[in-house]
């Protein structure tokens, strides 16, 4: 069994909801303890009686650390604060013997399987950024994502997880600072800094817009796989990281501002916006007052047009309809 944990509000519903389906259809044994970071998410949560799933709630969770730190955090920059905490609650308090952290706005399109046979007797699992070269924040935002992290219940994985967890409760902000970035860039040197910290090379465990660019994406006997530009290195897509999709109150949704080929358009983002319809569904049906999409008002300054011609030019222009990305 495969132990995963998460955390979202109600903005991020239809994500959560959408990720935890798609283990269901690629995981054959598997256990997602969700941190409901709103009282209306845990709500929806709960009713639904998600078979493979435990909610726990902010006042379950949050111990005096936590809040002592909240007051002086941003949404996502406690979000960013507490995960390293999730792991280590989901670890002390259900003594699983390993739990792996998973951002919420992840669609799994295949068995993780291979992700876990790779980390072999390691302790600990990171996985890096692997940015397309036109789009490398490495310096800035760090090596390695905050998207899968697993971690063994032992000496080694404990020591690494407490050490993170200190170094955010000190600090965690969005933005650059004497070498920190919000969680991330205290990964940086975890594989010398600590024993047993392995860093998965399966590119199919990390694929996201930031580096989407460095493969060829198609079907193949029903499964989507990827070939790796340089190597022509095939591989199949474990899990795809859609960071940075928003929803606008004028039916119209956003992709990020990164080049995406019509395959990956078709072949990733299509069916991740069916599946999130088919999640805001689920949860109309038990809470119809709230969108779970989190939409939002599209922003309009002087800049607007602008940057409307710069993206065109450039062919990262990804504001659409969802309409048309359903069709």
């Amino acid at each position: 069994m495969y132990n995963f944990c998460t955390l979202f509000d109600s903005n991020y519903l239809s994500r959560g909801l959408a990720m935890y389906r798609s283990l269901e259809r690629e995981c054959a044994s598997f256990h997602l303890y969700i941190f409901a970071f709103d009282d209306r998410a845990a709500a929806v949560l709960r009713t639904l009686a998600l078979r493979h799933a435990t909610v726990i709630t902010l006042a379950e969770f949050e111990d005096e650390q936590l809040l002592a730190v909240k007051p002086d955090r941003s949404r996502a920059e406690y979000c960013w604060t507490a995960t390293s905490s999730t792991i280590l609650y989901v670890l002390r308090r259900f003594g699983v013997p390993q739990c792996t952290y998973l951002d919420a706005d992840m669609l799994f399109f295949a068995s993780p399987a291979a992700l876990f046979d790779e980390m072999g007797d390691a302790s600990v699992t990171i996985t890096e950024h692997r940015y397309s070269p036109q789009y490398d924040k490495e310096a800035l935002t760090g090596k390695y994502c905050v998207q899968f992290v697993s971690v063994r219940n032992d000496d080694r994985g404990l020591t690494a997880l407490t050490w993170w967890r200190e170094r955010c409760l000190e600090w965690c902000y969005a933005r650059f600072e004497d070498g920190k970035f919000g969680d991330q860039k205290y990964l940086d040197d975890w594989t010398t800094r600590f024993a047993g910290v392995h860093e998965l090379q399966h590119h199919g465990g990390g694929m996201a817009a930031w580096n989407v660019q460095r493969y060829e994406v198609r079907e193949k006997n029903a499964r989507l796989t990827a070939t790796e530009t340089a190597s022509g290195r095939e591989f199949p897509v474990i899990f795809y990281h859609f960071h940075y999709v928003r929803f606008f109150t004028d039916g119209t949704v956003e992709l990020g501002r990164r080049e995406l080929s019509g395959s990956v358009k078709r072949l990733l983002y299509r069916p991740y916006f069916l599946r999130l319809e088919e999640a805001k569904a689920e949860v109309r049906a038990v809470d119809p007052s709230f969108d779970p999409h989190g939409a939002g008002a599209r922003p309009f300054t002087w800049k607007t047009p602008l940057l409307y011609l710069y993206r065109k030019a450039f062919g990262i222009y990804h504001i659409y309809p969802l309409k048309d990305l359903l069709a």
